[in-house]
């Protein structure tokens, strides 16, 4: 069954199934439950992670199908789908809640006006970001300081300069002037992610297994928090997922345990030629490779697409950023407050005299789960016809298709989780007993279920098994 919401979601579920060169499934195969708004949202987000994660399912299904020529039940539920887009805000560590993510120039993770009138999201969340910020606006590390110095600013203007050096800004847009600007123009024609065909080849049959990816390996060279949920879903329905975390990068602890469960994780530096080595010769045995990297800076490595897909012709490549995969800013660096202050989100949420983010990290987990999906797509039909795949998604595909939702929700009628104990799953790990939200998505045959514990950075060694 799949119940009316503020959505339909049944047609947005066909829509979005239609749009990736899926089947409908059969009849009552899938069922979606609940209703918006869960959270203080204007726009219907966790009806639509419902509606991805359904998508997920028939993804599924269909390499199920392929394993066992069996298909299964799918159930997804909104207030469990929209729990999930908190998901990092829902753990417990030894009975305890884990801190809220703290970030040390959290001041610069904010709207500010411009000279001009217009807002402009700045993000300066970990401390490259605050100084480089500081530097090109000129202020000091104080919400005061920096609402001084961008008063001196035109909004375009001081868009253009944090580019140029490679910082995080963008000029609050209603989705209409998004969808003018040159980057909106280059996404508007893109589904929410992109399966692209690179290369024929022999077809990869599956390997016998008890779940649907058992046999698929898959490298997450991704972090912070839409390229590590895409791995953490592959891991939820059984692919081996080592994670591949920079030594000198910053993380974001919370996230980090929100992400990792179900995955192996080690250290590696690209840029030291031993460590280079080892993730090639890792590749031998890799199926899916998801990357996270700023547009060019795999490709100076030798890890780019093209490179990658020479050397391993059935490999899926795995591409996640904020700005999408073409256009002028598609290497541009951003982050969720970035996604939807850029594809008018934040206007619509909270107006264009005082733009406002969302309550949910709706771009970031519904990229993840989007990524996921093509690679599942990807992935099926490698099985089938064979070649090499290219999967492109980003936070404005996923945001202009929240956006083009419409602002369907008051966000006075609210509801929230009430007790979320239900939604837990609990299990001891290296760092002691954790309690996070389980998988969102239900399904009668294979349960999503995560084989490893969340674990830090860096734990295991860099090798398979």
């Amino acid at each position: 069954m799949i119940a009316d919401g503020v959505v339909d979601t049944g047609a947005l579920l066909s829509e979005l199934l239609a749009s990736l060169g899926l089947a409908e499934p059969p009849a009552g195969e899938v069922g979606i439950t609940g209703r918006d708004p869960i959270w203080a949202a204007k726009y219907p987000v966790g009806e639509a992670a419902a509606v991805v994660l359904a998508a997920i399912g028939v993804a599924v299904n269909d390499l199920w199908e392929l394993r066992t020529g069996r298909r299964q039940e799918i159930r997804a539920n909104v207030r469990r789908a929209a729990a999930s887009l908190r998901g990092h805000y829902f753990q417990l560590l030894n009975g305890e809640e884990t801190p809220r993510p703290v970030f040390p120039e959290l001041a610069y993770s904010n709207h500010y006006q411009c000279r001009d009138g217009r807002w402009i999201q700045l993000h300066g969340g970990f401390p490259h970001l605050g100084e480089g910020t500081s530097k090109v606006i000129g202020s000091e590390h104080t919400a005061e300081s920096i609402a001084a110095a961008v008063a001196r600013w035109d909004s375009q203007a001081l868009d253009d300069a944090l580019a140029e050096v490679g910082m995080c800004g963008v000029i609050a847009r209603s989705g209409e002037e998004w969808r003018a600007t040159e980057q909106g123009q280059a996404l508007l024609p893109l589904p929410p992610v992109e399966v692209v065909k690179l290369a024929d080849g022999d077809p990869i049959p599956l390997s016998a297994g008890a779940r649907p990816l058992d046999g698929i390996n898959v490298l997450d060279l991704t972090r912070v928090l839409a390229g590590p949920v895409s791995g953490r879903t592959l891991a939820e329905h059984g692919a081996d997922v080592l994670h591949i975390a920079g030594p000198k990068l910053p993380s974001v602890w919370p996230y980090v345990l929100a992400t990792n469960p179900g995955k192996l994780s080690a250290y590696l530096d690209l840029d030291e030629p031993d460590d280079a080595d080892r993730l090639l010769g890792l590749l031998g045995e890799t199926d899916v490779f998801v990357q996270g990297f700023r547009g060019g800076a795999l490709e100076r490595r030798g890890f780019g697409v093209e490179e990658l897909t020479r050397r391993h012709p059935s490999l899926i490549y795995v591409s996640v950023n904020c700005y999408g995969p073409v256009g002028p800013w598609h290497g541009r660096p951003g982050w969720e407050q970035l996604g939807q202050t850029a594809t008018g989100l934040a206007v619509g949420q909270g107006g264009p005299d005082r733009p406002m983010l969302m309550p949910a990290q709706a771009c970031d987990y519904g990229t993840g789960y989007l990524t996921a999906l093509g690679t599942l797509i990807a992935l099926a039909r490698r099985a089938r016809e064979g070649g090499s795949y290219h999967v492109r998604a980003s936070l404005c595909q996923t945001g202009m298709w929240l956006e083009r939702l419409g602002q369907r929700c008051d966000p006075a009628d609210a509801i929230g989780l009430g007790d979320p104990s239900d939604l837990y799953v609990h299990y001891n790990s290296t760092v002691g007993r954790l309690s996070q939200l389980a998988p969102a998505l239900e399904m009668s045959e294979t349960p999503p279920h995560w084989a490893r514990p969340a674990v830090p950075l860096g734990t295991h060694s860099a090798t398979w098994g």
